[in-house]
């Protein structure tokens, strides 16, 4: 009798240990269920973007679907742009078209605008004909705004007369932009900074602004500080423990 008692003690104790188990269990089931949707929703993401860390394996038949359009939009776009991701064989026939269309705006775009890459043996004469004449517009217009390289050797004596009567008409005009640029560049200390072209009012509005600076810069120790420059009441207003 008393073994009876012991047995059905035991099986209590193990009956409610499960019920216990099955009750945490359950406790936890809403936790596991909603990290797992963030989880799921990140690969599907993963996988769409063509990213490394797409697990493919754990896609439903829909979501593989989703990618699988996805995939196919990506490389239709690469093709386009002309990137090397780009895979060819993958492409349909319209697709095929429409990336080869693109592809040549892309070569006439890059001619008509100086932009390498550009074939110049895929033009059409016509088109060939409007990318010289881009071209010789920007050597006259680089040449009259003295904007990047002028070529003057190979101007013809038409674009030349054209250039000697726009620098005739707006010499004025010319000079100030050219002007108005080099201060700006010598306010900011860009490389391209020439002090000859500045005025006197220029070169002292330079000189004092940067005076400041500098004094600012000693002063507050940030940037950089040249103390051989400091006027003597500029230097006697400095704290010592700054100096």
């Amino acid at each position: 009798m008393k073994e009876s008692v012991s047995n059905r003690r035991l099986k209590a104790g193990r009956d409610a240990r499960r019920m216990w188990a099955c009750v945490a269990w359950l406790s936890l089931w809403p936790v596991v269920v909603l990290a797992a949707a963030p989880d799921t929703a990140a690969n599907l993401s993963a996988c769409k973007n063509g990213w490394s860390s797409c697990e493919r394996s754990r896609l439903t038949l829909v979501e593989m679907t989703e990618v699988a359009h996805a995939d196919r939009a990506r490389n239709l776009r690469d093709c386009r742009n002309g990137t090397s991701s780009c895979d060819r064989s993958r492409l349909s026939n319209a697709e095929m078209i429409a990336v080869e269309v693109a592809r040549y705006d892309r070569n006439v775009s890059n001619c008509t605008s100086g932009i390498d890459p550009c074939d110049l043996s895929r033009l059409t004469r016509a088109e060939a004909r409007e990318t010289a004449a881009a071209v010789r517009q920007r050597r006259l217009s680089d040449c009259g705004l003295g904007i990047g390289p002028c070529d003057y050797p190979n101007l013809t004596p038409t674009e030349a007369l054209e250039r000697a009567r726009l620098t005739g008409l707006e010499t004025a005009e010319i000079e100030a932009a050219v002007g108005s640029r080099n201060l700006s560049d010598c306010r900011e200390g860009r490389d391209h900074c020439d002090y000859s072209l500045l005025s006197r009012a220029e070169a002292h509005a330079l000189a004092s602004a940067e005076m400041a600076r500098n004094y600012a810069a000693c002063r507050d120790r940030r940037g950089y500080c040249d103390s051989s420059r400091l006027t003597p009441s500029q230097a006697a207003a400095i704290p010592p423990e700054v100096r």
